[in-house]
């Protein structure tokens, strides 16, 4: 259950990011720091889809560990993003508290994936 949530938050969250991203590019100032939160952003579900297909609970708690990393560096993306008035503090909100709860999720995960090595 908690493996399919956070496959389905995750891709949602990418989604999110990419819509961002767009959104931003087509109607707001070009900025190099857009490519940051793309890469970082979609890398959380990336890594955490392709944990499902991992060869051993190693592979599988290494892709979780990665998936966490980018959405520690995604949270400092948008950080960045909204004290440089790059996204609103609205838009902020909206993707810190998604971001923070697939965070959650895979400690947990990595967690429980620990304990039972």
């Amino acid at each position: 259950m908690k493996q399919n949530l956070l496959v389905d938050l995750s891709k949602q969250f990418a989604v999110d990011i990419v819509n961002l991203y767009t959104e931003i590019k087509e109607n707001r100032k070009s900025n190099v720091l857009l490519n940051q939160i793309l890469r970082s952003g979609t890398s959380i579900g990336a890594n955490i889809h392709e944990a499902n297909y991992a060869a051993s609970k190693a592979d599988f708690i290494n892709k979780f560990q990665i998936a966490l990393k980018e959405c520690y560096e995604t949270d400092f993306w948008l950080g960045l993003f909204k004290d440089t008035r790059i996204i609103t503090e609205d838009e902020y909100n909206d993707l810190f508290a998604k971001c923070s709860k697939i965070r959650k999720l895979l400690i947990a995960s990595i967690t429980t994936a620990k304990e039972s090595v």
